[in-house]
């Protein structure tokens, strides 16, 4: 085999918008609860009664992360949240980002075919929102405005606070997809709903949450048992929402070392990709997320050929589907620049040994590739 894809060499995991490894304590807490301590959290005897008091608990560390006040609803993932959030809010006008993950983009879409006004506002080549565009389209009339915090293609941090205040002044509710950005970018206050997501910050896949600020009742999209205060019938996963909660404590009490850690590493891929551009803001960004482009070469033959490195040319969601990104696409790249991108992401158990090594196998690849 080749230094690219020989069988008996370790992968190197550069996907970490895409999932990241289950922490450990995350996994450790989790185990009790699926072997032995199985009872169904919404009985009355005692057994239900010591599950749901592992609910709450990590129910309460997660709240730990977003703002004060307000109620936390386990959803099975950020999907379901979003979409709770957005099928539930009051009737009327809708205003969002071209660049939102496809559970925002595709939800309000399909409330533009059942009649509702939706209106995308555009992005300049940095990826940051057009705010004299959002001023205008946010005004009487819109019941919601939704924006990503931290982009899942790009890392680009959008101004979810000026947003969030453009829509109090119109009477709308702001809905956060903090997904990206939760336990790493700070989130407004201001925020009505939040969106997030336990695999993102090294906790179990099948889990996520809404968090709704006091008084905001979006109408539930499950029926059923009644659970989560009506909002999301169903039975909870104790294990579930208990890996969630250990990685979110970890995320607070690591805050600062995974800070600097993502911080260090991305300083070492800019001396390591300098035959790359990247895309989007590279100011106002979450540096673990490197969205990179290079003339003369196809992303997914690059996939390909890098056998060894788990990278990702955009959306593990829409991945497959053939067509550039729609990302991409808003920031103004030609489809040829789009096809020829990649996204690099780091985390907590990233080493610069790994980072290294894939990028000289990525620079090797993509000049190879590249060449006349």
């Amino acid at each position: 085999m080749d230094r690219h894809g020989g069988a008996g060499r370790p992968m190197i995991y550069l996907d970490y918008q895409a999932t990241t490894p289950l922490a450990p304590e995350a996994f450790e807490a989790m185990v009790p609860l699926l072997r032995d301590q199985f009872a169904n959290p919404h009985s009355a005897h005692r057994l239900g009664r010591a599950a749901a008091a592992q609910v709450e608990v990590a129910r309460e560390e997660i709240g730990r992360l977003l703002p004060g006040g307000g109620r936390l609803i386990f959803t099975s993932g950020a999907t379901e949240a979003l979409n709770i959030a957005i099928q539930g809010a009051p009737a009327g006008d809708i205003v969002t980002i071209a660049t939102e993950h496809a559970a925002v983009l595709d939800t309000v879409e399909a409330l533009g075919r059942a009649g509702r006004t939706v209106t995308i506002l555009p992005v300049g080549r940095d990826g940051l929102v057009d705010m004299d565009a959002a001023a205008q389209a946010i005004g009487p009339g819109v019941a919601l405005v939704a924006a990503m915090l931290v982009n899942n293609e790009i890392g680009v941090i959008q101004p979810v606070a000026a947003l969030a205040d453009l829509a109090h002044e119109a009477g709308a509710l702001f809905l956060c997809d903090a997904v990206q950005g939760y336990g790493r970018v700070p989130i407004p206050d201001t925020c009505d709903m939040v969106a997030i997501s336990a695999h993102k910050i090294h906790g179990p896949k099948g889990v996520g949450a809404l968090w709704l600020r006091d008084g905001v009742k979006p109408v539930p999209l499950i029926h059923g048992g009644g659970q989560e205060g009506g909002l999301r019938s169903g039975t909870l996963s104790p294990a579930l929402c208990a890996g969630f909660g250990v990685a979110a404590r970890l995320m607070r009490e690591r805050a600062e070392a995974d800070r600097a850690h993502v911080e260090a590493l991305a300083a070492l891929a800019r001396g390591l990709f300098t035959d790359w551009t990247l895309n989007g803001s590279a100011d106002a960004r979450y540096p673990g997320n490197l969205n990179l482009r290079r003339d003369g070469i196809d992303g997914a033959r690059l996939l390909s050929y890098c056998r060894n490195v788990a990278f990702s040319l955009g959306s593990a969601c829409a991945s497959g589907s053939g067509r550039p990104s729609h990302v991409l696409r808003a920031l103004g790249l030609t489809d040829a620049q789009a096809r020829g991108s990649v996204r690099i992401g780091f985390g907590r158990y990233t080493t610069p040994a790994e980072l290294e090594s894939a990028a000289e196998a990525l620079n090797m690849a993509a000049a190879a590739q590249a060449a006349p």
